[in-house]
């Protein structure tokens, strides 16, 4: 048994725990680059609280998913301001946009250059500024992660910036925080949530202490996923998901992910889809497809038993397989009124495109078994 696992230096869940930020925040730094989503009146109550704690708060507002020209242009903003804590607070993009400040902030050069697949690669050699986390949504996982993905829209892909030393200082996760999501962002964050559960269970990269968060995760999510989508104002499911999510985060960045991610850059590159609504787009079918070539090249892996206890995981029955995982994710995705790619303008025609851009997507890596071009083409074409 041979193994890594790193994350945040310090996590605080539970409700009420955002309150907590500020006095942490007031030990990091004193002038804070305060990222946030596009509104910024989530993030109002933590701001009075910095600057009541004689923080200095200067606003930088995400209103996409970052790009590397958005990033540029915060880090100058952030250093013009003499800025030494980044604190981000929103959606995984937000929290990528944040992590992906803190970096430039001690590295030198242009995010380019240390960009992966599109850019030059370099080692982030030096440790971000400091940086604390406040997911509002339960599902991306980024509050624990060690990558920051940006959009190239010259180059209609996403990419990564990637260093153990972007790992937050500070993760925040208060379920409070996403009462009152949108029913389609809780649905799409939701089950970006749970493939992040899923992938790193059946990747080429498990090991026994994120098989545990893995196990945990999916039993919670499947429980807690319907219950909040019937009942938004179910705290105990909102819980239950900002628990699953945390889960899904920590094992994404130890153990690696899979074919669904691998196209979730492409597409995210190259169409104005959120990042969740493309996993759950293509969750059911990269799924189905992943099973499928098992059955017919390695049915006697390991990554196929692995599908059969997401089987029972998520359905609760001792007796199922992995094809009956297959269906619950297919109904889930009924239930949560998932739309297909081809609502967000993917055709036929961009499949050849994003086949050979989901071959060279890192998180294609962890797919527990080499996919062919046609086994690729038939998942995004099943998705659109």
């Amino acid at each position: 048994m041979r193994f890594e696992f790193a994350t945040a230096t310090r996590i605080l869940f539970g409700e009420g725990s955002v309150r907590d930020a500020a006095p942490a925040a007031s030990a990091m730094g004193r002038r804070v680059l305060l990222v946030t989503g596009a509104s910024a009146g989530r993030a109002a109550p933590l701001r009075a609280s910095l600057e009541a704690a004689a923080l200095t708060c200067l606003p930088f507002a995400v209103a996409g998913e970052p790009t590397i020209g958005l990033i540029r242009e915060g880090a100058d903003h952030a250093r013009r301001e003499r800025c030494d804590l980044v604190i981000a607070i929103g959606g995984g993009s937000a929290i990528d946009a944040g992590k992906a400040l803190a970096a430039m902030l001690t590295n030198p050069g242009d995010p380019l250059d240390y960009l992966e697949v599109i850019g030059g690669g370099r080692p982030i050699e030096h440790p971000s500024a400091g940086f604390i986390a406040i997911p509002t949504t339960a599902g991306t996982g980024s509050e624990v992660t060690r990558n920051a993905v940006l959009g190239s829209p010259s180059d209609r892909v996403k990419a990564s910036l990637r260093s153990a030393g972007m790992l937050p200082r500070l993760a925040v996760i208060d379920p409070e925080l996403t009462y009152g999501l949108p029913r389609a962002v809780t649905a799409s964050t939701g089950l970006d949530a749970l493939t992040q559960l899923i992938e790193p269970y059946v990747s080429v990269r498990a090991n026994p202490m994120t098989d545990q968060f893995c196990v945990e995760g999916m039993r919670k999510a499947a429980a807690a996923l319907p219950r909040v989508w019937d009942d938004p104002g179910d705290r105990a499911a909102r819980a239950g998901m900002s628990w699953a999510s945390l889960l899904g985060g920590l094992s994404l960045a130890n153990s690696g992910l899979g074919a669904v991610h691998g196209f979730a850059a492409p597409v995210g590159g190259m169409f104005p889809a959120p990042h969740g609504a493309v996993c759950a787009a293509v969750l059911p079918h990269a799924m189905a497809i992943n099973v499928e070539a098992l059955r017919q090249r390695a049915p006697g892996s390991e990554a196929l038993r692995r599908y059969d206890e997401v089987a029972r995981l998520l359905s609760g029955r001792a007796q199922a397989t992995a094809e009956d995982g297959v269906q619950w994710i297919a109904q889930i995705c009924r239930k949560l009124e998932i739309p297909p790619l081809r609502t967000y303008g993917v055709s036929g025609a961009d499949v050849p495109e994003l086949v050979d851009k989901a071959a060279k997507a890192s998180s294609m890596k962890g797919n527990p078994l080499v996919l062919s071009a046609e086994e690729l083409r038939e998942i995004i074409a099943r998705a659109i």
